[in-house]
C-alpha cells in the first residue's frame, strides 16, 4: 500500500480547526459577494443620478454595507467552534453548514440590497421599506447563529 495516501489518525489533529475556518470563510465569502452585488447597483444608481443632474443619495451605502454583518456572525460561531475543538470535538459539518447558511443569507441580502439601490436611486423613496426586506434576510443569519450556538452548547457539555 502506498504510504503517501494513507490517512493517519494523528492527521485529524491538523484539521481540528477546519469547522471554525469554514464557518468564518463561508460567511465572509457570502458577505463579500453580497456587498459586491449591492455596491455595483449603488454605483449604477449614482451614475444615473449624475447623468440626470440629480443628487445622488449617500443612503445607498447602508444597503451596500448590510451583508457585511454576516461575517461578524461567522466570527462569533467560529469562536465557539474553536472552544469546542479545543475540547476534542471536531464538528466540521456544523461549521460547514452554518457557514454556508450564513453566507447564503448575505448573498441574498446583497441581491435584495442591489434591488433597493436601483429602486431608491430612481425614486429616492422607500428607504424604510427596503430596510425591512434587508432585515428579513438578515434574520436568517441571526437564527442560524443562535441555533448553532445553542447546539454547540448542548454537544460540548461533558
Amino acid at each position: 500500500m502506498d504510504n503517501s495516501i494513507v490517512f493517519h489518525l494523528k492527521d485529524l489533529f491538523l484539521l481540528k480547526d477546519l469547522g471554525a475556518a469554514m464557518v468564518l470563510g463561508l460567511a465572509a465569502v457570502g458577505s463579500g459577494w453580497g456587498a459586491g452585488l449591492a455596491g455595483m447597483a449603488a454605483i449604477g444608481a449614482w451614475k444615473k443620478n449624475f447623468a440626470q443632474n440629480k443628487p445622488a443619495s449617500f443612503m445607498l451605502v447602508v444597503f451596500v454595507a448590510a451583508p457585511l454583518t454576516q461575517t461578524v456572525y461567522g466570527m462569533i460561531v467560529m469562536r465557539q467552534l474553536m472552544e469546542v475543538a479545543n475540547k476534542g470535538l471536531y464538528l466540521w459539518g456544523i461549521g460547514a453548514f452554518s457557514g454556508l447558511a450564513i453566507g447564503l443569507s448575505a448573498l441574498w441580502q446583497g441581491k435584495c440590497a442591489a434591488c433597493a439601490c436601483d429602486a431608491m436611486g430612481e425614486t429616492d423613496k422607500g428607504f424604510g421599506n427596503y430596510l425591512v426586506v434587508l432585515g428579513m434576510t438578515e434574520t436568517v443569519a441571526l437564527l442560524v447563529m443562535a441555533f448553532t450556538l445553542m447546539l454547540l452548547g448542548i454537544v460540548s457539555v461533558p
